[in-house]
């Protein structure tokens, strides 16, 4: 079995492609899988944006998705699923209606509008060549974190945020992975230093290795947020190698979310449209009773530890009065994971 990356690309049939464009201040993130993968999603945010989020509640029809695209620009990045789904009707994929097939691609977007990139666009909006861009550049191995793809805009309360990934294997030997666009209206970090909510599940020095400070006062749990005139949204995914169910998919999908709960404060407010999709590629078989147990507690894990890489490996955008990168401050305490 090949070695972890402790990225989403560990699960076996899962690429990753980016478009980003520093300019716009935005991109888009596509998540394709070689085979239809059942999946299923869970919105706990009060302020969501999402292109065919219904249909992954388990009571509906349809059970597998061909991709999941994660993508910056508010509701005018839900163009970005439409660039994606026609790459893949290009190679012949999709759910099959008659002699026709119908990719099945459920997106969720973030709010980047107001980070100082430049929106203006003209008529139709970017959104759909660039998931044409990163469904086309979709690869396995290795893929760029921190303010790529639809962690480019990304931003928290305290630092700039971005897109992370985290993986993780189970006694049984199955594999499950997180990636996450971290746009939270909180904060990923604690009070105004460099711990991060997320430091009991670090592995590896992933993020710093700082763990949490040494007392935590009362000031340093207060609410801290980017402003109350904008919407915000951290969105991702949870992806498993183990067969499940559809039902199985969506509450991998809400113990997801306890790990988005673990590495922001505070999670899922009435401003944020915090989303989480879940899928399972079934290549293993589970193996015993507790298996399908670890893995929703790993779920949680990954999805913190994911969270804070999101934020530790993102740069400033290159525009005046750019929201400052974790690294910008602590420049000093970053290490190299090559």
């Amino acid at each position: 079995m090949p070695r972890l990356l402790n990225l989403l690309t560990d699960i076996e049939g899962v690429s990753v492609g980016h478009a980003t464009e520093l300019k716009l201040g935005s991109g888009v993130t596509a998540i394709v899988f070689d085979e239809p993968a059942t999946a299923s999603g869970v919105v706990l945010g009060g302020a969501p944006g999402g292109r065919d989020t219904a249909l992954l509640d388990p009571s509906m029809t349809v059970g597998q998705v061909d991709a999941f695209v994660l993508s910056g620009g508010s509701a005018f990045g839900l163009d970005a699923a439409g660039g994606v789904q026609a790459g893949l009707r290009e190679i012949g994929r999709g759910y099959p209606v008659g002699n026709l097939r119908v990719p099945i691609v459920p997106q969720a977007i973030l709010m980047d509008l107001l980070n100082g990139g430049n929106k203006d666009w003209g008529t139709h909006s970017p959104y759909r060549d660039m998931g044409y861009e990163a469904f086309r550049g979709a690869s396995k191995g290795r893929f760029a974190l921190g303010s790529v793809g639809a962690g480019t805009g990304a931003t928290t309360a305290t630092f700039k945020g971005g897109l992370g990934s985290a993986s993780a294997q189970s006694s049984a030997g199955h594999r499950i992975a997180a990636i996450v666009a971290v746009n939270a209206l909180g904060s990923a970090t604690v009070g105004e230093g460099p711990h991060f909510w997320s430091a009991p599940f670090e592995r590896d020095g992933e993020f710093g290795g700082l763990g949490l400070p040494s007392s935590i006062a009362q000031g340093d749990t207060a609410m801290r947020l980017k402003g109350m005139n904008t919407t915000a949204t951290t969105i991702g995914a949870i992806v498993t190698d183990a067969e499940l169910t559809k039902a199985e998919a969506h509450r991998l999908a809400v113990m997801a979310h306890d790990g988005l709960a673990r590495g922001l404060l505070p999670a899922h407010l009435p401003l944020d449209g915090d989303t989480v999709f879940a899928a399972s590629t079934g290549k293993k078989p589970r193996v015993g009773p507790g298996d399908f147990l670890e893995l929703c507690h790993l779920a949680a894990l990954v999805m913190a530890r994911a969270i804070a890489r999101g934020v530790y490996e993102a740069t400033a955008l290159p525009f005046e009065g750019a929201q400052e990168a974790w690294s910008d401050r602590y420049p000093d305490r970053r290490r190299s994971l090559t």
